[in-house]
């Protein structure tokens, strides 16, 4: 056979072939080839995710759930500082005369009243004081009628100028001791009636003990401190703001700080007066403010991480500690609030109906939904958040144990995990 007759016989078999393969196609396979829409991974969007934690899961995740804060993230000026006490509300107890302690009615950290007994003192000099005194009002009370009888008798001109002048010269001076003895007594805390050695050591303002510096047998000298009282009810803050922003900061600003080591916890206060001097060679300003919302356990010289409010931009913001990373993208959590089973979905799979039935016997389940964000500006422990999916406005997010479910997602994957 000729070649040209084999091309022939080739090119009619080729045209026979495409002319049965469109007619015995199936034509519905066809519509439905073109009807069928582009899903979600063609756009470039991620699936929406579900996680679902049993009663026990929840429970042990230590989930905290919450909303959006409003808060001023941009417009701030970042400090750092410590906790600290005005002078007014320190004190130092310390004794005028020397003696002996003879006893402590105070530990560190009792809290004590203003004129609450601390120890007693004992010396002999404290018994001639009281002595002293009571000799000095005897004389004084002797003077006192001599000097009134005295002058009667000089405005009626029967003795002479020389002898009333005399008397009430001496009056005048014993009037002074007494006086001076009196005040004494008063800053001693002793007692002005009878004769006692020992002296009261009291306190002069109410709080807490913090230094005991004496014991029994102890020699009380004078100038040197016994005990250390503390009043952390007027704690302030002191922050220090360098050059560059000193401007900008000013009385009645609202301040925010966190405590290092005290998880975060946000305590508010307000500038209450800006340093006129620098802080040493730091090339920084002492800023003090007062401490609103303190129901902390505050001592002074915990050190501070604060933000001074130097304008009013406020934008929605979550704990860092919300937001999760994963596949190159932010997320949070969101609880679904009335979630039905899958199989109420009318899900067919048996798997589903098998984690149905298990469920039944693990109690209340919590259904969760990965909700994809963009972050902004990130202080003190809260990020700005951005939707990129919308939910509902009273929606309980997860503000803590976010990662926690995330890692509940990225083992259920394969079976646990549902995808919509």
């Amino acid at each position: 056979m000729k070649k040209s007759n084999i091309y022939i016989i080739l090119a009619i078999g080729v045209v026979l072939g495409v002319i049965l393969y469109f007619a015995l196609r199936d034509p519905k396979k066809v519509v439905a080839a073109q009807d069928k829409p582009e899903t979600e991974e063609a756009h470039g969007h991620m699936p929406i995710k579900e996680v679902e934690l049993n009663e026990a899961q929840y429970t042990a995740s230590g989930i905290a759930l919450g909303s959006f804060s409003m808060k001023n993230l941009s417009d701030v000026v970042n400090a750092n500082g410590y906790t600290e006490l005005p002078p007014q509300n320190q004190a130092d107890v310390s004794v005028h005369l020397q003696g002996v302690v003879q006893s402590i009615n105070v530990i560190e950290g009792q809290f004590v009243k203003k004129g609450q007994l601390l120890a007693t003192i004992e010396s002999p000099e404290f018994a001639k004081l009281q002595e002293a005194y009571l000799t000095s009002k005897s004389n004084l009370e002797y003077l006192t009628l001599e000097y009134d009888r005295q002058k009667t008798l000089s405005d009626e001109n029967v003795n002479s100028k020389k002898v009333y002048q005399r008397t009430k010269s001496d009056f005048e001076i014993e009037k002074a001791k007494f006086n001076s003895l009196q005040k004494q007594l008063s800053l001693l805390n002793i007692s002005k009636a009878g004769a006692s050695s020992t002296m009261p050591i009291i306190a002069p303002i109410a709080g807490y003990i913090t230094q005991v510096n004496v014991k029994i047998g102890s020699n009380a000298e004078v100038g040197k401190p016994l005990f250390s009282v503390i009043d952390n009810s007027k704690l302030h803050v002191d922050l220090l703001v360098y050059e560059k922003d000193l401007q900008k900061v000013k009385p009645g600003q609202n301040i925010r700080f966190t405590l290092t080591n005290q998880d975060n916890i946000e305590i508010k206060g307000k500038v209450f007066t800006v340093s006129k001097a620098f802080e040493n060679e730091t090339k920084s300003v002492a800023v003090h403010a007062d401490i609103s919302n303190n129901n902390q356990v505050l001592i002074p010289g915990m050190y501070v991480n604060a933000l001074i409010d130097v304008g009013i931009k406020e934008v929605k913001a979550l704990p860092t500690d919300a937001v999760v990373r994963a596949e190159g993208r932010e997320f949070i959590f969101v609880l679904e609030e009335g979630h039905e089973e899958a199989e109420e979905h009318g899900h067919e799979h048996e798997e589903a109906e098998h984690e149905h039935e298990e469920h039944e016997h693990e109690g209340k389940m919590f259904h969760f939904q990965r909700v994809e964000v963009k972050t902004g500006t990130t202080q003190l422990g809260y990020v700005q958040v951005t939707l990129l999916q919308k939910i509902e406005a009273d929606a309980q997010i997860v503000l803590k144990g976010a990662y926690y479910i995330q890692s509940h997602l990225v083992k259920s994957e394969g079976g646990g995990g549902h995808e919509h």
